[in-house]
């Protein structure tokens, strides 16, 4: 109990939910050119959440009202300095009758780190089928959050992010079955985590897309890595995205429970192929997403 009420002093004592909002909205600084500030988790680099959530908002400045994103392909460049703002530019590729593309790179100290394509479509009626979610999977009441857990093992995180893991986040994560990343076993490469924001927030659809966006990130790559025994937190261990499609079905609310079902077919040369799918809490399919990730071990004798 010390060690929370050490870390929960060292918290940031305003609204996260607003503050992710804020950090999300982008700052126009000139005709299809956006500022947004960066986020700091204590790792030193840009989470490439914050930078798939920053890029579509920036594409959504530029898109007539009525058409909503559909689609995303985005590969990360070069990391980002998690202390240094980031420039978007939207390159406006395409104003069909149905269909919009946009295409936004990511600018610090005049370099890219990250460009996306991102398609929008106006609403229409069509044809409707979908694979639905294991029934076998409980519900988000009485799992432990994420805050939870890291609460609990405290004494084992490095104490240079240890302030920024035990503060509360904007989103609730709930993982079913979770991993020990400090003594990780060998296990199917599947995991199940229920989210949502812990306030409500806007009705804008925009939104609660690229918040989406933003939470897609969290913990798919680390899903490759199951069958093998090892956890990111190993020192032997380098991870991170390398790139990241989205595919958004039908209409959701980031407040309500939303349950994130992620697998890895494949794994080979440093790299971890990990598909995802979100449901609703009635069992609707939300979105799609595939992301290879760079799991490269430095425990491999030569």
């Amino acid at each position: 109990m010390p060690e929370k009420k050490k870390a929960d002093e060292q918290c940031p004592s305003g609204n996260v939910l607003k503050e992710l909002l804020d950090l999300l909205q982008l700052e126009k600084i000139e005709e299809n050119i956006f500022r947004g500030q960066s986020q700091d988790l204590g790792f030193g680099s840009v989470f490439g959440g914050q930078v798939l959530g920053q890029a579509l908002s920036a594409a959504y400045r530029t898109v007539s009202t009525g058409r909503r994103a559909h689609s995303l392909h985005a590969y990360f460049l070069r990391m980002g300095d998690a202390l240094r703002p980031i420039v978007y530019q939207v390159d406006r590729i395409r104003d069909g009758k149905s269909f919009t593309t946009r295409r936004v790179v990511a600018l610090q100290k005049g370099q890219a780190i990250f460009n996306m394509a991102a398609s929008f479509q106006v609403d229409e009626p069509g044809f409707e089928h979908q694979e639905s979610p294991p029934p076998q999977i409980p519900g988000p009441e009485g799992i432990a959050s994420e805050f939870e857990i890291a609460q609990s093992v405290a004494d084992k995180i490095p104490s240079s992010i240890r302030d920024k893991l035990l503060c509360r986040k904007p989103i609730e994560i709930r993982p079913i079955d979770p991993i020990n990343p400090f003594s990780p076993d060998k296990r199917a490469p599947i995991r199940y985590s229920w989210f949502r924001t812990i306030e409500r927030i806007p009705d804008d659809p925009a939104v609660h897309q690229y918040l989406l966006a933003y939470a897609s990130d969290f913990g798919l790559v680390i899903t490759s890595l199951y069958p093998h025994g090892h956890s990111f937190w190993e020192p032997d261990m380098q991870v991170a995205s390398l790139d990241h499609a989205m595919w958004f079905h039908r209409d959701f609310r980031m407040d309500d429970w939303l349950l994130y079902i992620m697998s890895s077919p494949n794994a080979s040369r440093a790299r971890g192929l990990n598909n995802g799918r979100i449901y609703s809490r009635d069992g609707k399919l939300l979105a799609s997403i595939v992301q290879e990730g760079l799991i490269r071990y430095h425990g491999f004798t030569t």
